[in-house]
C-alpha cells in the first residue's frame, strides 16, 4: 500500500498517490435527469467568497466578488447510501476505493486490530489507510451500512461521483452553484443560517464537538455521519451544506479569481485537484474551520475517504 509523503496530505482531504489513477467507465444514463429530490434555484447575482478573519486566505476564499449564476436544480441533500446502492445494482459500478484496494478511515472509528495495523500519514495521524475500506464497508472489513441507508455515501472519488451523475442524467454542481445554493439566499453570512454557529444553543450542523482528535462529545447527536436530511434546511431547502460530509464540485481547483462579474464560472480548464466544499463531521475550529459556507479545499480526482461524498445538479 503506497501513501503520499505527509507534506502532500491535507488535514481535510487525505490524498492517494496519483499513480493509482485509472480510467473509469461511465455507465449509460439511467434516470434520465429526474428532478425528484431536487430544488430549483433561481438564477441571480451573489457575493461569492469571504474576507472573514476566520477564513484561510491561502485557500482562495477571497476576495469577495460578484458572481452571476443561471437557474439550475440541485439535490436537497447529499447522495445517500441507499441511492448509491441502487446505482451500483443497476450498473455494476466498482468504485475507485474498491479497485485501488484501500481508503482512509478516521482512526477513532476503527477496532483496535485494524487501527494498530494500519499505515498513517505522519502529519495527520488520525487517518488510517485501511485495506478493504469502501462505500459499503465504510470502516473496513467487518463494517456494514446497517441503519445507515439514509446517511451520505462516503469513500467516493470525484470520478465515482461523476459516474453516478452521468447515470442519473445529472452532473456535479459548479463551485459557484454550490456556494450560491448553500447560502440559501443569505448574503455574506458565515453559515447557511447566519453568523452564529449554534444560534440560541441549537445545533444546526454535524461537526466535531470537543477536542480534536481525541474527544468528540457528539453533542450535536452524531459521532460519525448523520442522516442526509438531519438538522434544519437552509432558506432554499438544502440540508447539510455545512458539516456532515465534504462534497465534490465540478471545478478544477484554483485560488485565482477573475476581476469583474463572473457569469456561470466553471473554473480552470485543467488541473491536478478538484474542489470540495462544505466541511465534514470531522471539522473542528481548532484545525479545520472549513464548515463555513465560503470555505473550500481540494482533492485529487481519485481521492476519497470516510468523510467525502457529493450531491448532484442539473440545468434548469
Amino acid at each position: 500500500m503506497e501513501i503520499l509523503h505527509p507534506s502532500a496530505l491535507s488535514c481535510c482531504a487525505p490524498r492517494r498517490d496519483e499513480a493509482a489513477l485509472r480510467p473509469l467507465t461511465v455507465p449509460p444514463a439511467g434516470h434520465q435527469g429526474s428532478q425528484d429530490g431536487m430544488i430549483r434555484i433561481p438564477g441571480g447575482d451573489f457575493l461569492m467568497g469571504t474576507d472573514d478573519d476566520e477564513g484561510f486566505p491561502a485557500d482562495g476564499e477571497g476576495p469577495v466578488r460578484t458572481v452571476r449564476v443561471s437557474t439550475f436544480h440541485i439535490d436537497a441533500h447529499a447522495v445517500s447510501n441507499d441511492e448509491f446502492a441502487a446505482f451500483v445494482d443497476a450498473t455494476g459500478h466498482v468504485t475507485e476505493a474498491e479497485r485501488i484496494g484501500w481508503s482512509y478511515v478516521f482512526a477513532g472509528f476503527l477496532p483496535g486490530p485494524l487501527r494498530r495495523g494500519a499505515p498513517r500519514p505522519a502529519r495527520t495521524p488520525w487517518w488510517c489507510a485501511v485495506s478493504g475500506a469502501r462505500w459499503d464497508r465504510p470502516e473496513g472489513p467487518g463494517s456494514t451500512l446497517e441503519r445507515r441507508g439514509n446517511h451520505p455515501v462516503v469513500h467516493i472519488s470525484w470520478n465515482d461521483a461523476a459516474a453516478y451523475c452521468a447515470w442519473a442524467g445529472k452532473r456535479l454542481p459548479t463551485e459557484a452553484e454550490w456556494e450560491y445554493a448553500a447560502r440559501g439566499g443569505l448574503e455574506q453570512k458565515r453559515y447557511p443560517w447566519g453568523d452564529e454557529l449554534d444560534p440560541g444553543g441549537v445545533y444546526r450542523c454535524n461537526i466535531w464537538r470537543g477536542t480534536f482528535p481525541t474527544k468528540n462529545t457528539a453533542a450535536d447527536g452524531y459521532r460519525g455521519t448523520a442522516p442526509v436530511d438531519a438538522f434544519e434546511p437552509n432558506g432554499y431547502g438544502l440540508y447539510n451544506t455545512s458539516g456532515n460530509v465534504w462534497e465534490w464540485c465540478a471545478d478544477w481547483w484554483s485560488t485565482a479569481h477573475p476581476a469583474g462579474t463572473a457569469i456561470d464560472p466553471k473554473g480552470p480548464d485543467t488541473g491536478q485537484e478538484k474542489v470540495i466544499r462544505g466541511g465534514s463531521h470531522l471539522c473542528h475550529r481548532s484545525y479545520c474551520n472549513r464548515y463555513r459556507v465560503a470555505a473550500r479545499t481540494a482533492g485529487t480526482p481519485d481521492g476519497g475517504s470516510g468523510h467525502t461524498g457529493f450531491r448532484c445538479a442539473r440545468d434548469a
